[in-house]
């Protein structure tokens, strides 16, 4: 099963007038899918593509690569990076592509799939897919100022039925699309229900363009059960990502983590993190981590609770030296109580 699997995501697949060597890719995290971590994940590599963090279109035109907190990036990444934006005003998302195109990333990324009432309320990602119209119009728009790939990451909606899903995703390939990337999940459901995998199934066989399967992919049989039982082109992974970044090389190079790769891993991050931010921004961005990294461990609520607790980024590392004193009791599966 490994090895097929390992040779399912090693597939090269084109997006666009462009092509990706390997079907898994890193899913957008808004805070987490910065540039320190995806420095982090890039040293083990074995991914096809990484996303930026969710960037405001409204601001993108005019901010500065090397001050902003989130339009953040190494140049080095750029041909494997496509960034995602937020918003709900196709001239200002089509203005934010040009910036995207003319900095060299390999493609750009529109968030229909954000249920967080912060951007709901502003009438941006998952909240636009009220309006069919206005995110077909959006789509149209950026397609219309860019010639680089095109995704669009979108749930399910507000209610539980994947007719619009299949409707929409339609619409959004006749607007341009090069890919889709869903996650089967309606808003409301941060991740209190398993996601309907069926679903991506559905939109799939409604669309010609590559679509990505997104939700709840934890480990290899979960990864070769969504290709298998929904027929996507890939798979985009999150929190599984966060908790073990060398998991792309695990699955599509059969690249084997020895036992100090949780700790060296965890302190790397740090140490990145500390290079492109200032303290306060570090530490901050490094205890969201710790809370996805604490699932590995049967006993990981101390470890978050300790690293949460800490003055600062020293002291953290400090209490990763502890924890990892002794040998930590690993569980296989994440701990679902920091996934949720």
């Amino acid at each position: 099963m490994i090895r097929e699997l390992a040779r399912q995501l090693n597939r090269s697949l084109s997006i666009g007038h462009k092509t990706i060597e390997k079907r898994l890719v890193m899913s957008p995290m808004a805070f987490i899918g910065n540039i320190a971590f995806r420095e982090l994940v890039s040293i083990y590599g074995g991914y096809g593509l990484l996303f930026s963090e969710m960037c405001s279109a409204k601001r993108i035109p005019r901010e500065n690569r090397h001050t902003s907190s989130y339009f953040k990036w190494r140049d080095e990444e750029c041909p494997h990076l496509v960034c995602q934006i937020f918003g709900a005003d196709p001239d200002i998302m089509a203005e934010a592509a040009r910036r995207i195109e003319q900095e060299g990333f390999f493609g750009v990324d529109i968030n229909f799939g954000c249920s967080d009432g912060s951007i709901c309320r502003q009438n941006c990602g998952v909240a636009v897919l009220k309006t069919p119209d206005l995110a077909t119009r959006i789509v149209a728009a950026v397609r219309k100022a860019v010639s680089i790939p095109l995704f669009v990451k979108f749930r399910l909606g507000w209610k539980d039925d994947p007719q619009p899903s299949r409707e929409i995703a339609q619409r959004f390939e006749d607007a341009g699309a090069d890919a889709l990337t869903f996650h089967p999940r309606i808003a409301p459901d941060r991740r209190v229900r398993p996601p309907k995998w069926e679903y991506i199934g559905a939109v799939k066989q409604s669309v010609s363009i590559p679509v990505f399967g997104n939700g709840n992919v934890f480990d290899q049989h979960d990864c070769a059960i969504m290709l298998q039982s929904t027929g996507c082109d890939g798979v985009a992974i999150g929190r599984i990502a966060i908790a073990r970044p060398w998991v792309f090389a695990e699955w599509t190079e059969n690249f084997k983590p020895g036992p100090q790769i949780f700790l060296e891993s965890a302190l790397q991050l740090a140490r990145l993190l500390e290079t492109h931010y200032d303290s306060t921004k570090a530490f901050r961005r490094f205890k969201r981590f710790a809370f996805y990294f604490a699932a590995n461990f049967q006993f990981g609520h101390t470890l978050y609770t300790r690293i949460s607790n800490a003055h600062d980024m020293t002291a953290a590392k400090d209490v990763l030296h502890a924890f990892f004193d002794t040998t930590p009791e690993m569980v296989q599966r994440p701990n679902m109580n920091f996934f949720s």
